[in-house]
């Protein structure tokens, strides 16, 4: 591989962490190819990526760009002017920056850029995450090099020859993890001995979980196990108050949990949403799992995400308008079945991609050679 000419890449994307953590995962494993890569982020003003990429050491330019409104409104009139307008910056983002190839990851500002990209005749690379292909990514494919997957059948959706099943990058550390369990159990404070539940919801939290929880805390405190719960900013205060008033002590209520490493080891048990990269991590946890999929995402793909798991027999599915008749009873219910634990650990840990972040700037890189 010849590294004279430092490699120059535009990594574009972000507006949730599960956008941005994959990219910035990517841009550490070009930099481990070569640390003289010179990496330049573009985002959506406004959104978690300008702050989460410059924290990571990265520099980032911001564009006015918004996603459309679902439902018809004369505000997508505004959204199409910042389009256009971002389109216009990324295009004067390109000229200045100059790169080899231009990455795009999902989110607002993926759109404009990698149509700039394009148009100018530079090499661009396609991450799709999800199991199910956005309307944004479908379009973008026809002038891209390459597409980089984490699911089988994706050329439902895309050409089959520029297609790469690399997987999704994900967080470090997370193979192996079962060896960090006592110091996960000191780290959080919990008894050893007992079956621990950890309870996601992501960053912010989900009413259909935190709901189904706090309307069943008699049977949880009541379990011979300890509930390591995470309930979003969004519902702490209301769930942490109900699980004071009830004076039940095997109940642990979090926030926002920053070494996930540790809450995944602790683990013996995971209820969660069906994020793509939140999924590619469990597939390595290899812990057996309840997904409880978001209705509130685009074209429903964290339901597709989930089925991809739950028809392998990798994962317990439970549908978000059910959740809060039936999930504390299926959790519940599969603490004490160790066969059906076990089966669902062998089958999740099975679709395990690793490496996906190296393998995807590999990619990268060859496009830099063209």
């Amino acid at each position: 591989m010849n590294l004279q000419k430092h490699k120059r890449v535009i990594i574009s994307g972000g507006g949730t962490g599960g956008h941005i953590f994959p990219a910035i995962a990517v841009a550490n494993a070009l930099r481990k190819i070569d640390p003289e890569t010179e990496i330049l982020f573009v985002g959506a003003i406004g959104r978690m990526e300008m702050d989460k990429v410059p924290e990571a050491g990265y520099r980032i330019i911001g564009l006015p760009v918004e996603g459309l409104k679902r439902k018809l409104t004369l505000r997508n009139i505004n959204v199409l002017i910042k389009f256009f307008r971002s389109l216009a910056m990324a295009k004067k983002i390109i000229r200045e920056f100059n790169p080899d190839v231009v990455v795009g990851v999902g989110g607002y500002a993926s759109g404009p850029v990698l149509r700039a990209a394009g148009s100018m005749g530079i090499p661009t690379l396609i991450q799709e995450q999800n199991s199910y292909a956005g309307i944004t990514n479908k379009l973008l494919a026809r002038r891209s090099s390459k597409i980089c997957v984490a699911y089988d059948g994706m050329e439902k959706y895309f050409p089959a020859s520029k297609i790469i099943k690399t997987g999704n990058p994900v967080r470090q550390n997370l193979e192996n993890i079962d060896s960090l369990r006592n110091e996960a159990q000191t780290f959080f404070k919990l008894k050893s001995g007992q079956p621990v539940i950890l309870v996601l919801g992501g960053s912010l939290g989900a009413a259909s979980i935190n709901k189904s929880l706090s309307d069943s805390l008699t049977r949880l405190g009541n379990s011979d196990c300890l509930w390591l719960w995470q309930t979003g900013k969004y519902y702490y205060d209301y769930v942490k108050e109900h699980v004071e008033q009830s004076g039940f002590d095997n109940i642990f209520v979090h926030d926002f949990i920053n070494r996930m490493d540790y809450a995944y080891a602790a683990a013996d048990i995971i209820v969660s949403r069906a994020g793509a990269g939140t999924i590619s991590e469990l597939c390595l946890v290899g812990k057996p799992v309840i997904l409880v999929p978001s209705p509130n995402v685009a074209e429903d793909h964290q339901t597709r995400n989930a089925l991809a798991l739950s028809e392998k027999g990798a994962a317990l599915l439970i549908p978000d308008h059910q959740a809060t008749v039936s999930l504390a009873d299926e959790t519940l219910k599969l603490i004490p079945d160790l066969n059906k634990r076990n089966l669902l650990s062998d089958n999740i840990s099975r679709l395990a991609e690793r490496n996906a972040d190296l393998r995807i700037a590999e990619e990268v890189i060859k496009l830099t050679e063209r």
